[in-house]
């Protein structure tokens, strides 16, 4: 027998029991170390089943914040918050859609009847949030407080041509104006006030403003803690589901702006909105979401359609296509403003949104002014008109203290001069600037206006207009849409008007100011504010963790 001898004289043989034991060791580790993982496997998948099936949380409260807070009814608050709030508390004769279009709400049909006067039909079965009936007493007695006792208030402006208001019946009401004003249901939607309430009552300084009812989706009440809660109302007339997500609204008050966009970064509260251009530096870029919608304020250039050289079409359009109304919002504020096309393109239902607007395209302008014969001679236009030369020489009126505007004009003057249109900046002072609005003794002026709901064009087109501007054609069609109620025509009418204004261009749109809602990335719903309204489909709104 062959043995093999291993280094320390002891032999193969001699040490096998010992290697046997090894590998039985080593086997039973491997085994224990699989069957360990195994089973923690296992244990995992286990979990991750039971992670998926957990749902999101559903909270049924939502939390608002109001810096300065006066007072909860609308009526008499001058805080834009309680203006937003207060259209799921109170409700109008007519409400307006997310395309500005009326709609009926405790009115239920409308119509103008002889002279001046409107047929209202009001909503049965309305009840308060303290049970009692709406009727046609609370359109008179809210109609009443707005042109005696709360003549300051925000909606004061919009009853301030209600001559008489005759009670036909208890749903029924005759309104007569002193003057024709077009499309007054617009001026329909005011918060109406419940007379049974404040009956006895002085209506300014009751303790009951404290705790007003309302006719809306959620009514006011205060908790332990005195914070406003708005509470579901179970028994609105319109409600179309047996609950709301949204049950009760939270409202904190805070002494400033500030402190409600620090709140709101840091969670405590759930929406914001703000007309703040640089409001990303209170409250970061990051772990919100965010709705942004046309404000009505609208920024525009008009001509003196009278002045020589401004009497000419061709001219007006070329400064339309020489100024970058884009270039102006970036450099001066911030790409924050929307560029407007039209006094209606803030998407209102009577704007056509697919019109092809004739923007900036400075080598149009040579183009349409050769057509029309005109020279451009050492770098300014010019035009031989009944044996007299005229140039392409005009002022620019602009307010002096709105540093803005100035610098916008600034930058007009220079894309004008690049095209051959010469202009000279008169910075006036705001007694001369109103001087010169009052006399329209300007070839061109930098306005901004604030906006209203209503279509009514009058302001921009029609008699007394900004820039002395006249069209037969047009006059008529502003006198006709007063008393369209047919929404059809009334949309072909306007798309006239437009047409009309593209080919005459009595003053350039430039840009609308930019509002933004901001809201937790845990609110979830069909989110569409606009300049009327910020809570429209809030019944479907709901907060998730």
């Amino acid at each position: 027998m062959i043995e093999k001898v291993l280094k320390g004289g002891k032999s193969v043989k001699s040490n096998l029991p010992k290697i046997l034991f090894m590998l039985f060791v080593v086997a039973l580790i491997g085994f224990s170390i699989y069957f360990v993982n195994h089973n923690q496997n296992k244990n995992g998948l286990e979990n991750l089943e039971e992670i998926a099936e957990i749902k999101p949380e559903i909270l049924h409260d939502l939390r608002l914040g109001i810096a300065e807070f006066d007072t909860i009814n609308p009526i008499l608050s001058s805080n834009r918050n309680v203006q937003e709030i207060s259209k799921i508390i109170y409700e109008p004769l007519i409400t307006l859609d997310q395309n500005y279009k009326p709609q009926a709400c405790l009115a239920t049909e409308w119509s103008k009847i002889e002279g001046n006067g409107y047929l209202i039909k009001l909503r049965q079965g309305v009840k308060w949030h303290d049970g009692s009936n709406f009727t046609a007493n609370d359109v008179k007695f809210t109609i009443d407080r707005l042109k005696t006792e709360a003549i300051t208030s925000v909606y004061a402006s919009c009853v301030k041509n209600v001559t008489v208001l005759d009670v036909i019946d208890e749903y029924t009401v005759k309104l007569s104006l002193d003057s024709d004003v077009p499309f007054f249901e617009y001026y329909l939607t005011f918060p109406i006030m419940s007379a049974s309430y404040y009956e006895g009552q002085d209506f300014e300084t009751t303790s009951k403003n404290r705790n007003p009812v309302g006719t809306g989706k959620y009514k006011v009440t205060w908790d332990e803690n005195d914070t406003l809660v708005l509470k579901e109302y179970t028994n609105y007339w319109d409600k179309k589901d047996e609950t709301y997500s949204i049950q009760n609204i939270y409202v904190y008050f805070y002494n400033t702006m500030g402190e409600v966009y620090n709140s709101f970064k840091i969670g405590n509260i759930d929406l914001i909105t703000t007309n703040n251009l640089y409001v990303e530096n209170y409250i970061g870029t990051i772990g919100y979401n965010k709705k942004e919608y046309q404000g009505k304020e609208y920024d525009f250039l008009a001509f003196n359609t009278t002045n020589t050289v401004l009497s000419h079409p061709e001219i007006r359009k070329a400064i339309s296509y020489a100024i970058d109304r884009s270039l102006l919002n970036a450099n001066f504020y911030n790409n924050k403003y929307y560029v407007a096309d039209f006094p209606l393109d803030y998407n209102n239902w009577l704007y056509n949104q697919n019109s092809t607007s004739s923007g900036f395209n400075p080598d149009q302008v040579a183009v349409i002014l050769s057509e029309n014969g005109w020279e451009l001679v050492n770098g300014v236009w010019q035009k031989k008109e009944n044996y007299t030369t005229i140039r392409a020489k005009l002022s620019l009126v602009v307010n002096s203290s709105n540093e803005n505007r100035v610098s916008v004009c600034e930058n007009i003057k220079e894309e004008l001069e690049a095209v051959g249109i010469q202009v000279t900046i008169r910075k006036a002072t705001d007694y001369q600037y109103q001087n010169y609005l009052n006399n329209k003794n300007y070839d061109m002026i930098l306005l901004g206006t604030r906006g209203t709901f209503n279509p009514d064009l009058t302001t921009y087109l029609g008699q007394g207009n900004y820039s002395n501007y006249t069209n037969d054609e047009l006059n008529t069609i502003l006198s006709e849409v007063k008393n369209i109620q047919d929404g059809n025509l009334l949309t072909e009418k306007y798309n006239r008007i437009y047409e009309i204004y593209k080919t005459d261009m009595p003053f350039v749109s430039l840009y609308f100011n930019r509002n933004t809602l901001c809201y937790s990335p845990y609110l979830m719903g069909e989110i569409t504010p606009n300049c009327y309204n910020i809570f429209y489909n809030i019944e479907k709104w709901y907060r998730q963790y």
